[in-house]
């Protein structure tokens, strides 16, 4: 390899297939082989420690997952050692493309044979350019997972244990961007997520529940007979829960720090807040935590999945709806929701949320819970291998919440058991509920009874 016959065609086309094939597979080999010992050795050396990092890595990932986890997402060491390993990461690409350019001149291409060089010549390229693009994705990868982490869960929220032994989250979903400070939540849902087995309950409240009651704070002092909708008809506040963010803040002149002074500082708001409070008191459960989900940055989500797979079971029309009651859906619809089995991409799966004119409340609340499970089947390890940095970046878009970073290796390890097991939905709609006079002892009691079910007593044996 370091002295061959420079005369021989057939030798110097064999060495520098070898050189070029295994220069690109144990990078700095060539150089040990052919060239530069220095330049080799510290190839085979940062080569080495990558192999050594990479195997260290899956073996935690293995064995010792939720420790791995807590370190990477700690909120102060964990951005300091995701940087670290993007540089590292990008450093050993570059170190890889320079062994693979000197590689090339190793091989000394005049010397071979004509047809074969070229072959040498593409080859080496190719291999360059697979190379340096893994190292590129890895290191863009690793640096969105920090920026994600960082932009949004929250580091001032303080964990809090399982209440009766869940983690209740408030999922709230709603349109943003123009005109914002009237913005609604059209979609409210509590997660229930068993702390011990990631076992998931997801109770669905209609955005115009009336009369609701409230747990202790703020706004049940404003409310004590519950949300009677007595409200300022200029801010639009008529009655329904999805209308808390306009009585908590948009209808005060304060915006709502006096009735919730600590939101912003725990990454929440106060008709997030006033909104919880609400949840707490129609379910009787306590709920620490929300998670916002924007609409406007919902398809880029999905579109970073790759699209979700929903069967629709009627048509649906897409567009801003009619401009004047019992317009037809023909006339104002800009296209339409076939029914079937389909793969929805992003602006599809959008409308399929939003789509309410031809239905009910209640049928886009069940299209709204279909779109989560389908979602969530999509976060396979190889669609969130490949697609990592589009998920990243789409998520800092969309998500708000005030989960603290500190409990994100646990969740990911219930997340990873709730994958395992169906998902228990309730939705608080007819015949269920009476959407008029809502019984809510009988929905606490319900609830009660759903996440801890009576065990059956063993009958005594004769």
């Amino acid at each position: 390899m370091r002295h061959p016959d420079s005369g021989s065609q057939d030798v110097m086309t064999r060495r520098a297939w070898w050189l070029v094939i295994l220069g690109w597979l144990i990078p700095g080999s060539a150089q040990v082989l052919a060239g530069s010992r220095r330049l080799g050795r510290f190839g085979l050396g940062a080569t080495l420690t990558a192999w050594i990092a990479a195997i260290i890595l899956g073996l935690g990932m293995m064995l010792w997952r939720s420790g791995l986890t807590s370190v990477l997402f700690a909120p102060v060491i964990g951005p300091i050692l995701l940087t670290i390993a993007q540089v590292a990461v990008a450093g050993y690409g570059v170190l890889w493309i320079v062994l693979g350019i000197d590689t090339l001149r190793l091989v000394r291409l005049v010397k071979t044979r004509t047809p074969a060089r070229y072959g040498i010549a593409v080859l080496s390229i190719l291999l360059m350019a697979v190379s340096g693009g893994t190292a590129a994705y890895a290191a863009g990868s690793v640096g969105a997972a920090r920026d994600a982490l960082g932009s949004i869960f929250g580091q001032s929220a303080a964990p809090v244990p399982p209440s009766d032994g869940f983690y209740n989250i408030l999922l709230l979903g709603a349109d943003s961007g123009d005109g914002r400070d009237s913005m609604r939540f059209d979609s409210i849902s509590v997660v229930s997520i068993d702390a011990d087995t990631g076992a998931t309950t997801i109770t669905g409240i209609p955005r115009d529940l009336p009369d609701f009651p409230f747990s202790p704070g703020p706004m049940q002092d404003l409310f004590p007979d519950g949300f009677e909708g007595h409200g300022d008809p200029e801010c639009g506040w008529d009655g329904g829960i999805n209308q808390l963010r306009n009585a908590a803040e948009n209808c005060r002149d304060d915006k709502g720090a006096g009735l919730y002074p600590d939101a912003t500082a725990r990454g929440s708001s106060p008709g997030v807040e006033a909104t919880k409070d609400a949840a707490e008191g129609i379910l009787g459960i306590e709920i620490p935590y929300y998670v916002f989900v924007d609409m406007h940055g919902f398809a880029d989500l999905v579109d970073a999945l790759g699209g979700v797979e929903i069967e629709v079971t009627e048509r649906l029309p897409k567009g801003g709806g009619p401009a004047w009651p019992g317009q037809p859906a023909e006339e104002w619809a800009i296209g339409w929701i076939e029914p079937g089995v389909q793969r929805m991409d992003g602006d599809t799966a959008q409308w399929y949320a939003r789509s309410r004119y031809t239905t009910s409340d209640w049928d886009r609340m069940q299209r709204q819970r279909q779109l989560q499970q389908a979602i969530l089947a999509q976060f396979t390890p190889t669609t969130v291998l490949t697609r990592f940095q589009d998920v990243a970046h789409a998520g800092e878009d969309l998500v708000e919440t005030d989960l603290p970073q500190s409990m994100l290796s646990y969740f990911v390890d219930l997340g990873l058991k709730a994958k395992e097991q169906p998902v228990t939905t309730i939705e608080l709609v007819p015949p269920l509920v009476d959407p008029e006079a809502p019984d809510f002892p009988s929905i606490r009691q319900m609830i009660a009874d759903t996440l801890h079910p009576e065990t059956p007593t063993p009958e005594p044996t004769q």
